[in-house]
């Protein structure tokens, strides 16, 4: 089980975040209900001065508790993996907003053209005016954010990392950091891809990239391509984009909990120019669940 409870020996009488179960978010967009669930950062109610910047995370029933996620008991432990970030310094401290997927909507809503071979997709577009024009103002009226994009992050893992790419990149005005876990970037013939200059076209958002070895050749070699792409478009690697292959990780949600504190590392460190797998950073949960058998290269 990640994070062992023996591993926040050092933290034990440390604040810790909460989390906000809102209930359902109404979407005229999408003409339906979506569950919402809300980390909130050690501090937030005690500090009522302070402003905090935003992560829009897809597949929130996945994140935070394993009696909700798709495999049951198996989730990120984000809140865990955000209280011990913060306490150490290594992120600054931010809310989280988990949106449920749609279940059998899934598909079509992070997907942004139809894939024949599958039949379905393409309403991309759509869910990300539902992110940016209903849900991003909802938020910033019912908690204290940093409203701008330089403070607003999109993230999320296989389709869920490819709609954060595609709406990061394509929605540069609403979001500033980028964190795409496993991206189904095989998607409609590797379409993002081949259409990456038509996407990209605004401000460049902070993008971190990852992909297992163990997820299949087509998804490791399409998020490298990826981050390669961009650098070649003028994205500085290290400091714009970040992509990291992780030895032996797999294709599931226990595999990105381990690894997703990277990602928030790259993005929301406090520094611009932070390390992103400096050892100087690395909390002693993290580092012990990395001993398990998933090293990150580089």
């Amino acid at each position: 089980m990640f994070p062992r409870a023996d591993l926040y020996d050092s933290f034990r009488d440390a604040e810790c975040g909460s989390l906000d179960y809102t209930g359902e978010f109404r979407s005229n967009l999408l003409g339906d209900e979506r569950r919402l669930v809300v980390y909130l950062p050690p501090g937030y109610h005690t500090d009522e001065g302070r402003r905090y910047p935003v992560l829009y995370m897809q597949d929130g029933q996945n994140l935070f508790d394993g009696r909700t996620s798709y495999v049951p008991g198996q989730h990120w432990h984000l809140n865990e993996t955000a209280d011990n970030l913060i306490r150490e310094g290594a992120v600054e401290p931010l809310i989280i907003v988990g949106v449920y997927n749609a279940g059998a909507r899934r598909i079509w809503e992070y997907t942004p053209t139809a894939d024949p071979g599958f039949g379905a997709g393409g309403r991309a577009d759509l869910y990300g005016r539902m992110l940016a024009e209903e849900l991003k103002p909802y938020v910033d009226a019912t908690y204290r954010t940093r409203t701008g994009r330089e403070h607003t992050g999109i993230g999320g893992s296989s389709l869920g990392g490819l709609v954060s790419l595609y709406l990061g990149l394509g929605r540069a005005d609403t979001f500033g950091r980028v964190i795409a876990m496993s991206p189904s970037l095989w998607w409609d013939g590797c379409w993002l891809l081949r259409n990456l200059d038509s996407v990209a076209r605004g401000p460049k958002p902070k993008v971190w990239i990852d992909a297992g070895t163990l997820e299949g050749a087509n998804t490791d070699c399409h998020a490298g391509a990826l981050a390669e792409a961009l650098a070649a478009r003028g994205y500085t690697t290290g400091q714009d984009v970040e992509f990291m292959r992780a030895e032996g990780a797999r294709h599931c949600e226990q595999d990105w909990a381990h690894r997703v504190h990277r990602g928030l590392r790259f993005t929301f460190a406090p520094r611009a120019r932070e390390a992103v797998a400096s050892g100087r950073l690395i909390p002693p949960a993290v580092t012990h669940a990395y001993g398990g058998g998933h090293t990150a290269a580089g």
